[in-house]
């Protein structure tokens, strides 16, 4: 699957929105802005986390700011203050984007012996 690349324009809302979260510590813009794409890039193309490709950083790394952020309820409160933006359309997620992992779907699954 291609990078996932967020719209400039896209980015500047949600960078305002993260910004107004009391107590959310954004960090750098630009590396803020190559996790959230890291995300969507995990979400829409149903990868495991480990095949993260590495132009969007560590995938552990990733992970766990992307585990924060859902204990501290970031992406519900993103999701529910974009939900009815017409332009953000493309950038909210939801079951008809996300992608099963394959073995989800009854693939072959790995198995070591021994």
């Amino acid at each position: 699957m291609r990078n996932v690349k967020l719209q400039d324009e896209q980015w500047l809302k949600i960078q305002a929105f993260l910004r107004s979260v009391p107590g959310l510590k954004v960090g750098s813009s630009r590396k803020t802005r190559r996790f959230v794409e890291a995300v969507l890039w995990v979400v829409r193309s149903g990868a495991q986390w480990g095949l993260l490709p590495g132009a969007y950083g560590n995938w552990n790394s990733v992970y766990k700011r992307h585990a924060r952020w859902c204990e501290a309820g970031i992406w519900q409160a993103l999701f529910e203050h974009f939900a009815q933006d017409p332009d953000m359309e493309s950038v909210m997620l939801d079951s008809t984007i996300v992608r099963a992992h394959p073995c989800a779907a009854g693939a072959q699954k790995n198995r070591r012996t021994g």
